[in-house]
């Protein structure tokens, strides 16, 4: 019923002011670079806004298509986020979500799993159980859902900054795909992506907020924001080289994330210039490089091993690439 959606979007959907930064309180002065940024927690509101509202599948995958290719992928975020809570109020018994991410999601597969992270924000733990649809014959599946444990870790840092920043709190674990000793892991490499929003893709600020975390997590954080500077972008070249400097000893680390980011915009169809930019200065190869070393790195498996399997492939990444940045760069 239209009248249903309606009361569903009035009470779940926060407004463009709710996501701006100056909302949020973030140190940032406003740039085109920064207002770009914001567009893209304005465009993932687009999707949550048709997805939570909107009756008819159909039309919210319309709508999704109209949005410009670029920041497409965070309307789908959005959309699968909405579909997520709203297969929750169901009892868990809804299939909106599976029904996106097997449909026209799949190219935004990486993407859609952080929107059912955004919901899982929103969502009693209990519940979570069942917020991850079976998408069995979907590429990456179950290996990538991890990345909606990241996109946890991303929207508690965006909208509760003073906790998981400033006071760098840690969550209780969860066993997500049954490894609770991974979960807040995973979490850091979404707070790592949130830390380049909140410094407006301002590397030495972003490199500083780093440094204020104990020694033992800035690894999955640089790698979140590696992620976070090549997919959504921000930053030019001097800055990003500034990154990569900045980085020191987690340089591997921010590459293996701007290896997963090129693979996600390669995998979507549409690759902006900033990607092409961060993935040559902060990985020293190309996104077409990138995308295929991801797969090859996974290629023959994961076999047995302690780590989760995406764990493994995040650190045959990173062994990767950080070998061809040591060919490129040797010591002097």
């Amino acid at each position: 019923m239209p009248m249903l959606g309606s009361l569903r979007r009035l009470a779940l959907t926060p407004s463009f002011t709710d996501v701006s930064f100056a909302k949020r309180g973030f140190p940032v002065r406003p740039t085109d670079a920064t207002r770009r940024l914001e567009a893209i927690p304005q465009s993932v509101l687009c999707g949550f806004e048709w997805g939570i509202e909107v009756r008819d599948q159909w039309e919210v995958e319309r709508r999704l298509e109209l949005v410009e290719p670029e920041m497409r992928g965070f309307a789908y975020e959005g959309a699968a986020m909405a579909y997520t809570v709203r297969d929750a109020m169901a009892g868990g018994r809804g299939n909106r979500a599976r029904d996106l991410l097997r449909g026209p999601g799949r190219p935004h597969t990486f993407l859609t799993y952080i929107g059912i992270g955004f919901a899982m924000a929103r969502l009693p733990r209990p519940l979570w159980r069942k917020v991850l649809p079976d998408l069995t014959g979907v590429p990456y599946y179950p290996t990538m859902s991890w990345l909606a444990v990241d996109g946890y870790g991303f929207d508690r840092a965006y909208f509760e900054m003073d906790r998981w920043v400033t006071r760098q709190q840690r969550p209780a674990p969860y066993p997500w795909q049954g490894r609770a000793d991974y979960f807040p892991r995973a979490v850091d490499q979404g707070i790592g992506r949130a830390l380049w929003f909140i410094h407006g893709g301002q590397s030495p600020d972003v490199a500083a907020a780093v440094g204020r975390f104990a020694t033992e997590r800035h690894a999955d954080l640089w790698s979140g924001v590696g992620l976070a500077a090549t997919f959504a972008g921000g930053s030019d070249a001097e800055g990003l080289a500034v990154l990569r400097r900045e980085a020191g000893a987690c340089l591997p680390q921010v590459a293996q994330g701007v290896v997963f980011a090129a693979k996600a915009r390669d995998f979507a169809g549409f690759v902006p210039p900033h990607t092409e930019l961060a993935t040559e200065i902060l990985a020293g190869i190309s996104v077409s490089a990138a995308a295929i070393l991801a797969d090859d790195v996974a290629a023959d498996g994961f076999g047995q091993s302690a780590e989760p399997d995406y764990e493994v492939w995040r650190q045959r990444v990173e062994a990767r690439v950080g070998a061809d940045l040591r060919l490129a760069n040797p010591p002097s």
